[in-house]
């Protein structure tokens, strides 16, 4: 009874649920109404506005004859056509609001969207566009809005990539004064930076229906004067046809320009024939195509495209993305009634009043499911024509993706790829997103380039600016070392090493710097170096050439090129005479040194007298008398002076050995006596940049210099304890004269000036690391070339060749102010090691000896009554006797006691 209970009451909740407030019965099918109305908005007499017109009839077509999108619902697309006007796009953009759309596909241009999406905000209606790529649309500022291609931002990011890839600093920006452009030329320019290249200049066109040949012309002048060579065209296809066109008359279209037209020229190739001429007019450019991956459904429609369009026009990416907007649209509204949604739309109270004229505003209704059909469209993940399709959480397309072309002929060489997920690659995206991202330089790869005037050639990517004006080339006015600059008074000649220099790294460039020398300088001072450097920041100077070193505060205003001599701050001070000690011939040697030193002068006699006692007269004697020969022996090694004479082999190869030994101490300790007493002779008074920090004592700077700035900003060194000197004499004078303890300058100076001063020396070593460079504005690409011929002249020896001929002179000869070192005894352990072992062989070869000839003497030293058994000492006094014994009174005993055993 109960479950009968049970099914009759599910029977009656579901009648109930299917009774409509008029008593009428429906099925959840027929809760969807039978039509759904979209808009489009497009100017359908452009090339994206037709193609894309098709793609979406067939989009319709398709989405209404798929059971599981449409069911009993129709979309319907209604078009309406801007005809190149914004108002006309506004227009039609009001009247779909008055008329029940849930959503517009549109409008083309940025310029309009701003406007429109205002009113779609208030009224709940999305607008989704894959041609209005303006980056500030994805803003939160338009949440109605949404952008179903890449935004323009990616575009500019792939193009600032190439820029950089290719090595150029700065580009040329050529682009239309409207919405649609102004975004994203922001938007490189942001991306330039990030690079560390930049925009040097924006050509600005008016807008499409205004821009004329005779401006287009006066704009590609300018243009052709500028120093880049590197040329960004962001226009209409009408338009960016006319700029290749009349570049290529003006002469701009051959070698050594590089052009990059963003994806409007690969629209126009694709869908479009072009002229001969226009064909001729783009030869050598770089495009960009927004890329769609490759797919089976992708390959049927293009074969289905002929039969769409009739053959009146090709088929483009943004003919792909217009099909795919329609069925992002159509899943979102079958999400929507999946839901429960239903289409209803109510009076904007905002617009309440506003219903009388002819504009009728009142007329305009709020899509009440606007939101949900939102959240729907932005939570789409499916994959189309153009390949996977999803939104971040900024509303933008993920993975976005750009093929990158070249163009040959009159079709296009495919180089490369750009994804947002690898940078630049030559294999499809695809491929790496299997990958882990990689977007360091050594991973960046494109294919070779056939560049305007049919060259593989990379161009420089910049020139000389062609408005006449020579490079203005700062140099010092120096009035001390005028070997590195200085002025011929009889030809006004500007020379000297730096000078030389440079003008042997021009000659190295592929092309010829026009220049003129002008001197910086009062000719009573040297100039500031920091000034002259600021002016080429300030443009006085083009560039600045001279003995300018390179510091931290300078790279941050001009770009040096590399370093064509090395530099660094040193202390030179005069030297003084130090008092002698008296016992100043004790230092050459170690106190350890001279005690093993004298320990072996003593056991060297002790040795020699051993081996000697018994075969030498002279080491024999009364033990006063041998004690003094030992000592006297021993110690005349030192002087070679010993007069005994060495009979023993044994003590022959120790007096050998030992003779060799005092050779090379002997030897060591005159030369390390000499040279303390010339050292102590020239020692300075200071010993280096930290005695000059710790003390009061003045320090002397070149005028000019950045010492004078290192040592008060960087050492805390007061003002008041520098002094200026502005030449080699005034150094020498305030040196000798005491008035200053000592002068800091860079290496070079201080080189030159201790060839002719040799009573100064360098004490210390470099506190700093640099050198000298030619100063450029920042981002030139001057200092990059003149760098490499830098480089190239160091490699092949003409650097050396101009220093000698400038900077080679005398040298004082003077040993540098180092602390001298005692010799110590690990210097000559080895030695030592080999006598001592010597000695030790020595004495062991003569006791084994002594020893067998005392075993044959002693059976003849005994008494017939005594036993075999004679006490330890009395052995023991028997072979010491032996031994002190000559070696001719034991033969002589030995041959008698034969005879008498006879």
């Amino acid at each position: 009874m109960n479950v009968n209970l049970l099914r009759r009451v599910v029977v009656v909740v579901s009648l109930f649920l299917i009774i409509n407030n008029n008593g009428g019965v429906f099925s959840v099918e027929n809760s969807r109404p039978s039509v759904v109305n979209i808009g489009a908005i497009f100017s359908f007499g452009t090339i994206t506005g037709r193609v894309a017109k098709i793609a979406m009839n067939a989009a319709i077509e398709d989405v209404n004859s798929d059971p599981n999108l449409g069911g009993s619902s129709k979309l319907v697309l209604s078009i309406h056509d801007s005809n190149y006007s914004g108002f006309l796009g506004i227009i039609g953009g009001l009247q779909y609001m008055e008329t029940d759309t849930v959503a517009i596909i549109g409008p083309q241009v940025s310029g309009m969207a701003h406007i429109l999406s205002h009113l779609a905000n208030d009224l709940h209606v999305p607008m989704l566009s894959f041609t209005a790529s303006d980056p500030s649309l994805s803003s939160l500022e338009y949440p109605y809005f949404i952008q179903t291609a890449p935004n323009d931002l990616f575009q500019m990011t792939a193009i600032a990539d190439m820029i950089s890839y290719f090595g150029y600093r700065q580009v040329v920006a050529l682009y239309t004064d409207d919405d649609q452009s102004r975004g994203p030329i922001t938007a490189l320019g942001d991306k330039l930076a990030d690079r560390l290249c930049k925009i040097s200049y924006k050509a600005v066109l008016s807008p499409e229906a205004l821009a004329t040949d005779g401006e287009i012309t006066r704009e590609l002048v300018k243009v052709s004067l500028m120093e880049s060579r590197v040329i960004i065209v962001h226009a209409y296809s009408i338009i960016g046809l006319k700029v290749f066109e009349i570049a290529r008359k003006l002469g701009m279209m051959e070698q050594g320009y590089v052009w990059i037209a963003t994806p409007w020229l690969s629209t126009v190739l694709d869908s479009t024939p072009v002229s001969k001429e226009a064909s001729k007019s783009i030869q050598g450019v770089l495009t960009l195509r927004i890329h769609t991956q490759d797919s089976d459904r992708k390959k049927a429609f293009l074969t289905r495209w002929n039969k769409l369009s009739n053959g009146s026009i090709g088929l483009n990416s943004y003919g792909l993305y217009a099909y795919d907007t329609v069925y992002m649209i159509a899943n979102a509204v079958n999400q929507f009634f999946n839901q429960g949604g239903r289409i209803s739309f109510s009076n904007d109270s905002n617009l309440n009043g506003l219903g009388g004229g002819a504009l009728n505003l009142g007329a305009l209704s709020m899509f009440d499911g606007g939101e949900q059909l939102l959240d729907n469209i932005l939570r789409t993940n499916m994959t189309g024509l153009t390949g996977n399709i999803s939104f971040g959480s900024d509303k933008s397309i993920l993975s976005p993706a750009y093929d990158i072309l070249n163009v040959i002929g009159k079709d296009f060489n495919q180089i490369g790829y750009w994804s947002n997920y690898s940078g630049l690659s030559v294999l499809p995206p695809e491929i790496l997103y299997a990958k882990a991202p990689n977007r360091s330089s050594s991973n960046q790869h494109l294919s070779s380039v056939v560049w305007p005037g049919q060259t593989r050639v990379k161009p420089r990517g910049w020139v000389f600016p062609h408005n006449g004006r020579r490079l203005r080339i700062g140099v010092p006015d120096r009035v001390s070392y005028k070997a590195f600059v200085s002025v011929d008074e009889s030809t006004n000649k500007i020379e000297g090493y730096c000078i030389d220099v440079f003008l042997a790294a021009t000659k190295l460039l592929p092309y010829p710097i026009p220049h003129d020398f002008i001197l910086f300088g009062d000719k009573h001072k040297n100039p500031s170096y920091t000034e002259l450097v600021n002016m080429v920041t300030s443009n006085v100077f083009d560039a600045a050439v001279g003995d300018i070193a390179i510091v931290t505060n300078r790279t941050k205003i001009v770009d040096f090129t590399q370093p064509y001599i090395e530099s660094g701050l040193v202390v030179v001070a005069p030297v003084r005479k130090i008092k002698y000690s008296a016992w100043a011939f004790m230092t050459p040697f170690s106190p350890l040194m001279w005690v093993v030193t004298w320990a072996f002068f003593l056991i060297i006699g002790v040795v020699v007298w051993i081996l000697e006692h018994r075969v030498n007269d002279e080491f024999r004697g009364p033990p006063k008398k041998q004690f003094i020969t030992i000592l006297w022996f021993g110690f005349s090694t030192m002087f070679f002076a010993h007069r005994e004479n060495t009979t023993s082999p044994l003590g022959r190869m120790v007096l050998i050995i030992w003779l060799f030994v005092v050779l090379i101490i002997t030897s060591s300790y005159t030369a390390s006596l000499t040279s303390i007493l010339t050292v102590q002779q020239l020692a300075p008074s200071i010993t280096g940049i930290e005695s000059l920090i710790t003390s009061n004592d003045l320090i002397g700077y070149q005028v000019g210099s950045f010492a004078e700035n290192y040592l008060m900003e960087e050492l805390n060194i007061a003002k008041s304890r520098l002094v200026a000197l502005g030449s080699p004499e005034e150094y020498a004078d305030a040196l000798s004269k005491k008035r200053v303890a000592a002068v800091v300058d860079e290496r070079p100076y201080v080189d030159l000036f201790l060839s002719e001063n040799c009573m100064f020396q360098i004490v210390g070593r470099e506190f700093t690391k640099s050198g000298w460079g030619f100063a450029f504005p920042r981002d030139s690409p001057l200092a990059m070339d003149m760098s490499t011929a830098i480089l190239t002249l160091s490699e092949n020896g003409e650097l050396q060749k101009i220093r000698e001929k400038w900077l080679s002179a005398r040298a004082c000869g003077l040993p540098s102010f180092e602390d001298s070192e005692q010799l110590q005894l690990k210097s000559f352990w080895g030695l030592f090691l080999i006598c001592g072992v010597a000695c030790f062989l020595a004495l062991l070869i003569y006791f084994f000896s002594i020893l067998k000839k005392f075993k044959r003497y002693f059976p003849h030293q005994s008494e017939p009554h005594q036993i075999q058994s004679t006490s330890c000492s009395i052995k023991l006094q028997r072979f010491l006797s032996f031994v002190d014994e000559k070696e001719e009174h034991s033969k002589n005993k030995l041959k008698r006691k034969h005879m008498e055993s006879r």
